[in-house]
């Protein structure tokens, strides 16, 4: 009988995780290294990614590594998993977290500047990203009949209405159907792609939002509560894990039952 110290060893893989320097990425990252993965984060801010390398290689597990990348630059995509794979070896999951909040406009107040900036970052990032990483899954072929893992953060405004967030909602839903897309087209090389549907977890930039908004949005979960970062650990570690294997092409929703209230 497999033990629960190895149900989910994640030893000998490595993961990519943009955006993995702070917010969700960083506690996905945690439980990832903590499960025996090496993580490869990719983010803009180097003094933040240095700090969050400082904290992974604290926990006993795997090795992390930061590289400078924007998602918006191809070029930095490209050399970012050039990097990665001469570190590590080799790249057998991408949690393509990385994204911004949009521009928080009206519909009668859009402008193609701001509607541009979200989708290039939330939407064409993903893309590009997935581009580069599933062209080292194919050429590196399956290992033990394992292709590899495509993982996007999406959210519950592409299911739902909110105010002033039609270009983050319209990004969103565009990353489910990408999700849909690279599932279906992929699944011959055993690589599978899902999108999580995040609902209202405190990071750095629901902290900048008004206060009434977090209160208002505890009331309308049923289940009364922010999502715990503690439990994307566990939740990345599945996604990264030959659980998932029979999983693709999903959009889950991850909210405490927000979608549905």
């Amino acid at each position: 009988m497999t033990s629960k110290q190895t149900l989910f060893d994640l030893s000998g893989q490595t993961a990519i995780i943009t955006g993995g320097n702070g917010g969700l990425g960083l506690s996905m990252a945690r439980g990832l290294i903590k499960a025996g993965a090496n993580v490869a984060i990719w983010a803009r801010n180097e003094s933040k990614n240095a700090d969050a390398v400082k904290e992974l290689s604290g926990l006993n597990g795997g090795t992390a590594k930061s590289y400078a990348c924007d998602v918006a630059d191809e070029a930095q995509i490209e050399a970012a998993m050039a990097a990665s794979v001469a570190d590590f070896g080799g790249v057998h999951t991408c949690f393509a977290n990385a994204g911004i909040s949009g521009a928080g406009t009206a519909i009668p107040d859009i402008t193609a500047k701001g509607w541009d900036t979200t989708l290039q970052i939330n939407t064409r990032g993903p893309a590009l990203i997935y581009k580069h990483v599933a062209r080292h899954m194919i050429e590196r072929g399956p290992v033990n009949g394992r292709g590899g893992k495509l993982i996007v953060t999406s959210s519950g405004q592409s299911i739902m209405g909110v105010n002033r967030s039609s270009d983050y909602a319209a990004s969103k839903a565009a990353v489910n159907g990408l999700t849909r897309a690279a599932a279906f087209e992929l699944a011959r090389y055993q690589i599978t792609a899902n999108a999580l549907l995040f609902g209202y977890y405190e990071t750095d930039i629901t902290a900048k939002a008004d206060p009434k908004f977090a209160e208002w949005m505890k009331k309308r979960i049923p289940l009364r509560r922010s999502g715990d970062h503690e439990g994307l650990e566990g939740l990345a570690v599945f996604w990264a894990s030959p659980h998932s294997d029979y999983i693709t092409g999903q959009c889950l929703p991850v909210d405490g039952g927000l979608c549905i209230s």
